[in-house]
């Protein structure tokens, strides 16, 4: 068998690039966040969360980061004892953004605390072709480069599709917001995606990384389209955040909501994690971005009515 036979992924876009390309049969640990596909939430988990984030508000789950990182420790934990039981061949992480996994310094250390010479594949992708370049590079390391290139390619003509699709002129203004409290927007891929679906991204910066705004910052950009997208948040639980945003003052005066062209999606599984799902997430901006004021929700869509202000669209994954 050609390539590592034995993988441990501790990012949950790496699992799913894992079973994308034919790689799931040799998947054997994931994290606590892996859920997509089913069959890696049966697999055993390494890590867990020293932070509990059901039903806590997303400025109170900030200021506990804040806190851990202050403190020097890490908001995951990673089960040495689990990882080195499950002998891996290979281990694949990141070392971006310590708030998305287990620290890659904290890997490196128990990866040396394991016999034998455990290689550790860090994937760092910043841009929608580096994510479809780290999806070969999972392939090369795994022997599936042919499933790989399938799935990469199979993307790249997905992207160039859509950023064939007739100009908008002027190009809608677009503000991605990828938490509430505080607030920050979108970065790396995000606005890239804008770009690709026909918008222009007004804060957010192509392979920056996420940064923080102000209320007056997204009020003064005054939005064509806004995109509620937070970080690690499915469906249900963004649309709760959606009147703490739409009640906020001066949201009705915006563009935006005025045509309501405010849309609630699962960041999740769509816009978060660099993995194949980005190609959705590319799908619904383009319909957001390209729907005029007055249509109907884009395909995939339904309303929720904020009395008195806007329209707030809802874009369903289970009509991708």
């Amino acid at each position: 068998m050609n390539g590592a036979s034995r993988v441990v992924s501790l990012l949950p876009s790496a699992t799913e690039i894992l079973f994308a390309i034919g790689a799931g049969d040799r998947v054997v640990g994931v994290t606590h966040e892996c859920d997509h596909p089913d069959a890696a939430r049966s697999l055993p988990r390494v890590t867990s969360s020293v932070l509990a984030t059901d039903g806590v508000a997303p400025g109170d789950i900030d200021r506990h980061i804040h806190a851990a990182r202050h403190a020097g420790s890490s908001i995951y934990r990673l089960d040495e004892a689990e990882l080195e039981r499950l002998e891996p061949d290979l281990i694949v992480t990141q070392e971006l953004c310590d708030v998305c996994a287990v620290a890659y310094s904290e890997v490196r250390r128990a990866v040396r605390r394991m016999p034998g010479d455990v290689p550790v594949l860090s994937l760092e992708s910043r841009s929608v072709e580096e994510i479809c370049a780290s999806i070969e590079e999972v392939g090369a390391a795994t022997g599936c480069g042919d499933g790989a290139t399938t799935t990469a390619d199979a993307m790249r003509r997905r992207v160039t599709e859509i950023a064939a699709l007739p100009p908008l002129e002027p190009r809608p203004r677009v503000v991605c917001i990828e938490w509430t409290d505080p607030l920050m927007v979108g970065g790396h891929w995000v606005p890239e995606m804008v770009r690709l679906a026909g918008g222009v991204d007004v804060l957010g910066v192509e392979g920056e990384p996420s940064r923080y705004v102000s209320w007056d910052e997204v009020v003064d950009a005054d939005p064509d389209v806004m995109v509620l997208m937070p970080c690690g948040y499915d469906l249900p639980r963004t649309m709760e955040l959606v009147p703490e945003v739409a009640s906020r003052p001066g949201f009705a005066d915006l563009e935006c909501a005025r045509d309501g062209r405010a849309f609630a999606v699962d960041g999740s599984a769509f816009f978060s994690r660099p993995g194949p799902r980005i190609v959705h997430g590319l799908e619904i901006l383009a319909s957001a971005i390209r729907a005029e004021p007055g249509d109907t929700a884009p395909k995939g869509a339904a309303y929720w009515n904020q009395p008195a202000t806007s329209r707030i669209a809802l874009i369903s994954p289970a009509a991708l």
